[in-house]
């Protein structure tokens, strides 16, 4: 346990941060696994869902989460599926 003062308060910071980000990848790996599921379902709301799980995927890159090209990769990669299940 840390004795200085700055040092108790970055180990509060980064457990309130750490729960933050594993939150945020929590419902960033539900809305692809959503989107997936829609998918191979053939569901109606498949391009809502995998619109849904872009938008996560961009706020997940814009806060640092994932890597941009980590997240360009995972967009083409529901984009393909999508398209696949279109045609």
């Amino acid at each position: 346990m840390p004795n200085i003062k700055s040092a108790k308060k970055r180990v509060i910071v980064n457990q309130t941060k750490a729960q933050r980000n594993r939150s945020a990848n929590t419902a960033l790996k539900t809305a692809i696994k959503k989107a997936n599921a829609a998918i191979a379902a053939n569901a109606a709301d498949k391009a809502d869902a995998v619109k849904a799980a872009e938008k996560k995927i961009d706020q997940a890159a814009a806060k640092g989460l994932i890597h941009k090209n980590n997240a360009a990769r995972k967009k083409s990669a529901l984009a393909v599926k999508l398209n696949k299940s279109n045609a």
